[in-house]
């Protein structure tokens, strides 16, 4: 096998060439394998587990690294030397060449009639640029971009904040505004239950669960995953929840974050008590608190949030504490099957997801009964990776978190990532159990359980011809209205021998169950069965607390958003399927992304 490789200083190309330049060159004649990432230390650790190992070559984030395996040296070469003309090519998503895009967001601003939202989802060296430049022609925020500096984004919040705007992000994933899914967002019916969250599949689970007891939702408002950090302090939460207390059309919210800052979360508790709705708390991985006061109820999983604000919106009247038991013992049962399959290696649990907060729940499912686990998500007692690239033990992993995603698709977006990493971990003979996440919606991949179940029939033969029998659990985020249809991926997925739970922490529970023995997994089952709370009464109505966005931010949710797409053009795509009023801009790197001139500039501003 001959490999070669080729860095390219200070390169800039958005993630949607890379990914298509990358399958173009795996199709060319000889060639196995290719890599076309960004030189992060996590995409070099990539190529190298891909046997695409760059030898001694350095690279830097800003640099664009190309590596190829392939039969022969012509082949490997000719790949290379086809590489600039792969990246010149237009990704098929763009719009035709006629539509005239402008080449900034205050052009774009002043083309949309009545633009009042901003979607930025270019990379996150370059997304605070951007914000700011939205922020000044008077738009409201979603900054989907990660790997944007901290500083910045505190910046970012308390500019929007002083001039009356709402900025949800950085790093946030999943908004739901008027009826218009941005992001990656769920298909659901509009109803009168209000969401804000320092988390985006969160938000979707919550959705979604909504939607399928036939509840419906007003708003979701996204605020990034470090908002909830002390140094963030919770501004875009503080600022969705003074919202959602203001907007006529919600009377029930719900409040979802990994667990905050403890300061940052008395701040966010204080400030829901005063919205005048009542409020259910989902502080994913903490133990939910009986004592917050009236109208805060505080819940254990995603799915009692979901299960709660219906109830509290006079929906759901359901045995669900005899349902819970129901199933319980449903699940006990199959676990056991799938534990008297396995061999006598195999002890391990492997999670591959690729939503952050559905991985941090998981984590806290099974941090009891599953010892030791490992995972690159900070929560709870799990102890962390120390190299996310290589699984050991039990390990539950979050393949979108930052150190995965620079000069790369999200995971919602490729499956290349999880495809591969699905290969590895069936290869390991201790490992008995798959645990995935397949995450439906706007944005995200057309097809996912089609993409993944190849890659789950293979690991499944491979392990057979070895003499084991691997088990995989999944659940699947999203509904029948999604434009991947949820009942189609779990047909599909069980059509490929995957065992599919109704939610992510029933499909944590059942894998934790098949490796966990004895009363060990006990504590499993007591944390996804809990009770879930009875609601409290309706707070009387009062004024939205003080200090937090004020202006024309109430407007947002006053109908359907108009928004300027700054980045990926099939989140443009995906809001024009949903009838939504969208520009696109044609967004460049200043300087062409190189980095001594960005620096210059930065000091010129």
């Amino acid at each position: 096998m001959i490999v070669r490789s080729a860095v390219r200083r200070s390169a800039y190309y958005d993630s949607v060439t890379l990914m298509q330049a990358q399958q173009a060159l795996r199709s060319l004649p000889g060639i196995v394998e290719a890599g076309v990432v960004m030189g992060t230390p996590a995409n070099l650790e990539l190529l190298r587990e891909a046997g695409l190992d760059v030898g001694s070559a350095s690279a830097s984030a800003n640099d664009l690294v190309v590596a190829v395996s392939g039969d022969t040296a012509e082949h490997v070469e000719a790949a290379l030397s086809s590489l600039d003309a792969l990246l010149r090519a237009r990704p098929a998503t763009d719009p035709v060449d006629q539509n005239y895009r402008p080449r900034t967001i205050a052009t774009a601003a002043r083309l949309l009639p009545g633009a009042n939202l901003a979607l930025i989802s270019i990379p996150g060296r370059f997304a605070a640029g951007a914000a700011r430049e939205a922020a000044a022609a008077g738009l409201h925020a979603m900054v989907f971009s990660d790997n944007v500096a901290l500083e910045d984004e505190i910046r970012l919040k308390q500019t929007s904040r002083s001039r009356g705007l709402l900025c949800m992000g950085p790093d946030c994933g999943t908004a739901f505004i008027g009826g218009i899914g941005l992001g990656f967002a769920n298909r659901v019916r509009r109803g009168p239950i209000g969401l804000v969250g320092a988390a985006g599949t969160g938000l979707q689970e919550v959705m979604s669960t909504i939607h399928r007891l036939g509840g419906g939702v007003s708003h979701a408002l996204g605020a990034g995953g470090r908002d909830s950090s002390e140094a963030v302090g919770g501004t875009s939460m503080l600022d969705g929840l003074t919202l959602l207390g203001r907007d006529p059309s919600t009377t029930v919210v719900v409040l979802v974050s990994k667990p905050p800052d403890p300061g940052v979360a008395r701040r966010l508790l204080a400030h829901a008590a005063g919205v005048g709705k009542p409020v259910v708390v989902a502080f994913v991985g903490s133990v939910p608190d009986n004592e917050m006061p009236d109208p805060l109820t505080s819940v254990s999983t995603l799915e009692e949030a979901g299960i709660l604000a219906v109830r509290l919106a006079g929906g759901a009247p359901r045995d669900l504490d005899g349902e819970g038991n129901r199933w319980v013992q449903a699940a006990k049962e199959r676990a056991a099957v799938a534990r008297s399959r396995l061999g006598a290696s195999q002890r391990y649990l492997r999670g591959l997801f690729c939503g952050g907060t559905l991985c941090a729940e998981t984590v806290w499912l099974l941090e009891s009964a599953l010892r030791p686990l490992y995972t690159n998500v900070q929560i709870g007692k799990a102890r962390p990776l120390t190299s996310p690239g290589r699984s050991h033990a039990h390990s539950v992993l979050d393949l979108g978190a930052d150190e995965f995603t620079v000069g790369r698709l999200h995971p919602m977006l490729d499956m290349t990532l999880r495809v591969g990493r699905i290969a590895q971990e069936a290869a390991d003979p201790e490992v008995a159990v798959l645990l995935l996440d397949i995450v439906l919606g706007e944005g995200v991949h057309p097809d996912p359980a089609g993409a993944l179940t190849p890659a789950i029939s293979a690991a499944c033969t491979a392990a057979r011809a070895g003499g084991r029998e691997l088990a995989v659990v999944a659940s699947v985020c999203g509904t029948d209205a999604d434009p991947q249809n949820r009942l189609r991926q779990v047909e599909r997925l069980e059509g490929a021998g995957v065992l599919v739970e109704d939610t992510n922490a029933r499909a944590a529970a059942l894998a934790g169950a098949v490796v966990a023995a004895g009363m060990e997994g006990e504590g499993i089952w007591t944390r996804v069965a809990h009770r879930v709370p009875r609601a409290k009464p309706e707070a009387p109505w009062g004024p939205p607390p003080e200090g937090t966005t004020g202006g024309d931010a109430p407007a947002l949710l006053a109908g359907s958003p108009r928004v300027v797409n700054v980045g990926l053009a099939r989140f443009a795509e995906s809001l024009r399927a949903q009838a939504a009023a969208v520009i696109d801009v044609d967004w460049r790197p200043p300087a062409e992304g190189d980095r001594a001139m960005l620096e210059l500039l930065d000091k010129l501003e």
